[in-house]
């Protein structure tokens, strides 16, 4: 592979260090690693037993430390750093995943590394614009255990659309009523951003305890 990061990225580590799996948790497009949303994530998982490693991309940190607008790296460069991210943690019980941009460039390494499972919070299957440009091919074919948790009101992939990609078998999806790419409501629910996001959390813990039965 091309686009070879310079730098390993810094790891930002949740739960106890003994645990018998590790959670890899990578950040969206606009967000740095100790987002809102990672924090719940990290933390819940964390609760549950797991240990919780996350990172951020070059491009993010370089954001964050230099108050930039940094333009997002290709994807050979976010390959690279997750593959990376991979080495450094290997385990014989690692689950990769996380929000949006994360988890779709985690799900296009986890067959290669043989990872006990993957999760996505927020598929971005494509841009809202446009919803010709999909982000599907290598999940027709995807082998390894899969969850996707998605809203039912999230612009980058509904499920009247998602039904037509024949995904693959290992995958199965998780929908959020109501809720957008963000996991929050719209705005004639009954239910809450922290509803959405604990139910996430809990199709996530039960699916990664799941997977380690297998």
């Amino acid at each position: 592979m091309s686009g070879k990061p310079t730098h390993e990225p810094e790891f930002l580590f949740d739960g106890p260090e003994t645990a018998e799996v590790t959670v890899v948790l990578a950040h969206g497009d606009g967000a740095p690693m100790n987002n809102h949303f990672l924090n719940f994530f990290a933390s819940g998982l964390a609760r549950q037993g797991f240990r919780v490693a996350r990172f951020e991309f070059s491009y993010t940190t370089a954001r964050r430390l230099g108050n930039s607008r940094r333009p997002r790296d290709q994807d050979d460069v976010l390959l690279n750093c997750w593959q990376s991210v991979i080495e450094r943690l290997s385990t014989e019980h690692l689950v990769i995943g996380g929000k949006s941009l994360g988890g779709r460039i985690a799900s296009m390494v986890a067959d290669r590394n043989h990872v006990r499972g993957l999760f996505c919070l927020g598929y971005p299957f494509h841009p809202p614009p446009h919803p010709d440009k999909l982000h599907i091919e290598h999940l027709r074919g995807l082998q390894t255990p899969t969850l996707i948790v998605q809203g039912t009101n999230d612009p980058y992939g509904t499920p009247a659309e998602v039904a037509d990609y024949r995904l693959s078998s290992a995958i199965r999806l998780h929908w959020l009523a109501d809720a957008d790419h963000a996991f929050g409501p719209c705005g004639t629910s009954e239910r809450t951003t922290l509803q959405n996001r604990q139910e996430a959390l809990d199709a996530t813990s039960n699916f990664i305890q799941e997977i380690l039965l297998r």
